[in-house]
């Protein structure tokens, strides 16, 4: 319910740091395993643990749409599946970015970074010195742009568990 104080402000608040943290998880899987997380894995991993989980209710929660998903139960097992604190997910009080993520996230960047520039040297081939420092000079002033931006969003499976295209 939304009254005259913009209540939903908050509340839409709170489901995109819900759906930004959900996204972290699932990069860090990828960024671990080099394959996204599935949903039927996460639902099975889920159901394993008592919990159920419909893939439209993951689609509005990861995309921080719809009304705040707070079922601890839920939020539980899915913290025991990307193993970490249950408080991550639930968004209690300082229960910022742990440590984990944070750092497995930077290590990912700096990969992509690393791989970025060693297809791009690859695929230019024979380029001027000056050229290479300027293409090199703008992919370092973009990664540091968007460290503090948002993470990819994980992407969607079909119902056999594949990967849909992005």
């Amino acid at each position: 319910m939304t009254d005259d104080r913009g209540d939903s402000d908050v509340e839409q608040s709170a489901q995109f740091v819900l759906a930004r943290r959900l996204n972290l998880l699932l990069d860090v899987v990828i960024a671990e395993r080099g394959t996204p997380m599935t949903f039927l894995e996460l639902q099975q991993k889920l159901s394993d643990r008592g919990v159920k989980l419909s893939r439209a209710r993951w689609s509005y929660m990861k995309d921080g749409t719809d009304r705040l998903v707070s079922d601890p139960k839920l939020l539980t097992a899915i913290s025991e599946v990307f193993g970490v604190d249950p408080s991550y997910l639930r968004g209690d009080e300082g229960s910022g970015l742990p440590e984990q993520i944070d750092s497995r996230l930077e290590f990912l960047k700096a990969l992509r970074a690393a791989k970025v520039k060693s297809f791009a040297a690859r695929a230019l081939g024979e380029v001027s010195p000056e050229t290479l420092r300027a293409i090199t000079e703008f992919l370092n002033n973009d990664i540091q742009l968007h460290q503090g931006g948002e993470a990819p969003t994980g992407r969607e499976d079909s119902d056999d568990g594949q990967p849909l295209a992005p």
